[in-house]
């Protein structure tokens, strides 16, 4: 079997262009969706943020009226899964070498601060040259941009992928006042972006880039991992 490395932010605030703070946290079913299907493939997960610091539960994702009927499953999972792993460990002393797959779940966090985090750069600039399988949810591809290599050159330009599209990000409220749209910069930075309908599920493979839409798209993201886990 294999080992699973799930980075999550850090952030516990967004800070908007208005000067007003944004609180965010992790989204739940971006995490316990992913995490329920690698540990039942029998896969080993862990968690890693910078520092090892714990962001707290978007509360948002505990909202039925916003996340679905089944958030309180998801809340329920993420947060036993989280408190039976025990403290996260530190982005900075975490290896490639030991893991197989790097996953990045969502939550606006990643727009804080892993975007520009160069431990999950290193990190990532070194899982994607082994040819190792990195995914991605939501707001967690804006952590992608973090990967630039040695010739500051940004190793995901020119690939297919799914991310929180710019017409979500309007519908969910938060368009006005963001300091930038994931979707747009990463078309700009030179990704293929692609979108499905809002909110409903949609993953694009591109060779060992795996990414989801929308906290939707976060168990078939997973399932895409782990079938590209078992046929590596």
């Amino acid at each position: 079997m294999s080992r699973v490395l799930i980075v999550m932010s850090a952030a516990d605030v967004w800070e908007r262009t208005d000067g007003s703070q944004y609180p965010t946290g992790y989204w739940a079913e971006e995490v316990a969706a992913p995490h329920e299907a690698f540990v039942r493939a029998g896969h080993t997960v862990d968690f890693a943020s910078p520092r090892g610091v714990l962001q707290p539960l978007d509360q948002h994702s505990a909202d039925p009226a916003v996340a679905g009927e089944d958030c309180a499953r998801h809340v329920a999972h993420a947060q036993q899964a989280l408190g039976d792993y025990g403290p996260l460990l530190k982005l900075e002393e975490v290896s490639a070498s030991d893991y197989d797959a790097v996953v990045l779940p969502g939550g606006h966090g990643p727009l804080v601060d892993l975007f520009q985090d160069a431990d999950l750069g290193r990190l990532l600039v070194e899982t994607d040259r082994t040819g190792k399988i990195v995914g991605a949810v939501c707001h967690g591809p804006a952590a992608l941009l973090s990967a630039v290599d040695e010739q500051g050159e940004w190793v995901f330009a020119g690939r297919r992928m799914a991310a929180f599209t710019d017409e979500e990000e309007r519908l969910f409220g938060t368009a006005d006042n963001a300091p930038w749209l994931l979707a747009s910069r990463l078309r700009e930075r030179g990704a293929r972006h692609e979108q499905g309908a809002p909110y409903q599920p949609f993953t694009i493979q591109d060779a060992n880039l795996v990414t989801g839409q929308n906290p939707a798209s976060s168990a078939p993201m997973a399932e895409a991992i782990n079938a590209a886990l078992a046929a590596s």
